[in-house]
Formats: structure tokens, sequence, C-alpha cells
């Protein structure tokens, strides 16, 4: 089961952003809303998957809990990371299939997609495209108002995304809300 933790239980009224990072062991999401100038964190957390479940197990887990995500909160507008190729073909593999069937839930949910390079989220997040992982995750619990950096890391690259999303101004519907 995912981690999840909740910003607030109530259901979300305005116009939001889902941010993802896919991965096949741990997906992370990130839901934001912005108005006013203020960032809100509604929701983050981690999907996980069993190793011992066949693949296509799997990615219907992680397909499920992002339809379940974009039914709950309605967010017309989501940010993930272009895939970045490492020296782990397998790794990027799996990878790929997961950043599939999450592409293919936010289509299903009729949510606009944009993909960002791993530098553009960094530049977009702290202002510098060569930052470490602990300055994003910095930045992320600073913009967001949050008490702690948000775990797992998985999460953190999710709200990174999404927060991305918006300061790039590639948003539609959240922008008129501003």
């Amino acid at each position: 089961m995912g981690i999840l933790k909740a910003a607030s239980s109530k259901k979300n009224l305005r116009p939001c952003v889902i941010g993802i990072d896919p991965g096949l062991a741990n997906t992370g999401y990130g839901i934001i809303s912005f108005s006013n100038n203020r960032f809100e964190c509604i929701e983050y957390g981690s999907i996980s998957t069993e190793p011992h479940l066949l693949q296509g197990e799997r990615l219907l887990k992680i397909f499920d809990k992002v339809s379940e995500l974009i039914e709950k909160y309605r967010p017309k507008e989501a940010g993930i990371e272009t895939l970045y190729f490492a020296k782990n073909a397998t790794s990027a593999m799996s990878v790929s299939e997961a950043r599939g069937v999450v592409l293919l839930a936010l289509a299903q949910g009729g949510v606009r997609v944009g993909e960002y390079a791993p530098n553009s989220i960094k530049k977009a997040v702290t202002g510098i495209a060569q930052a470490e992982k602990r300055q994003v995750q910095e930045a992320v619990k600073l913009i967001l108002g949050l008490k702690e950096i948000p775990r797992p890391d998985h999460a953190a690259d999710a709200l990174a995304a999404a927060i991305t999303k918006i300061n790039l101004g590639d948003v539609g519907e959240v922008r008129a809300y501003v």
C-alpha cells in the first residue's frame, strides 16, 4: 500500500494540478492548488507496488490509483518529468511502462499534461537548473509551506513537477484563478 499524506481532509473545491513522478516500484504523486499568489498542498504520497506481482498487475495498480486521484480531485492540469535514460536499460523500460499507464489515466481523465526535463523542473522550483535533490526538496517544502520535506522522495519530485506546471505558466483553467 502506498504512503498517503493529506494536507486537508475536505474535498478540493478549487482547480488543482497533479504532479506525477512515475516508477514501477514507486510512483510519486502530489496535488496542489494555486490562488491569490499562494500555493497549497492538498495531498501527496507514493503508489507502491510489490515486486512479487506480475508486471501487468503492478501497472494496473498504478493506473487504478492515478485514476482514483483524478476522480477525487478532478485536476485539469498535470506536470510530469520527461523520461531520463540512465545507464540501466531495464530500469528505464519499467519506468517507461509506468509512465505510459500514468499518461493513459491522465488522458482518460481529460487532464492536460505538461512534460518537463529534470533541469527545467529544478530551475522552475529553485531557480538553478543544476540544483541538487536536497535543494529541490527544501524549495518544495518552502513553496508549499510544509513543516517538513515531503517523503518519500518520489512524492517531493511529483510536487516539484506540479509546481513547475504552474511556475512556467503552462496552465489553462488553474491560471484563471491566480
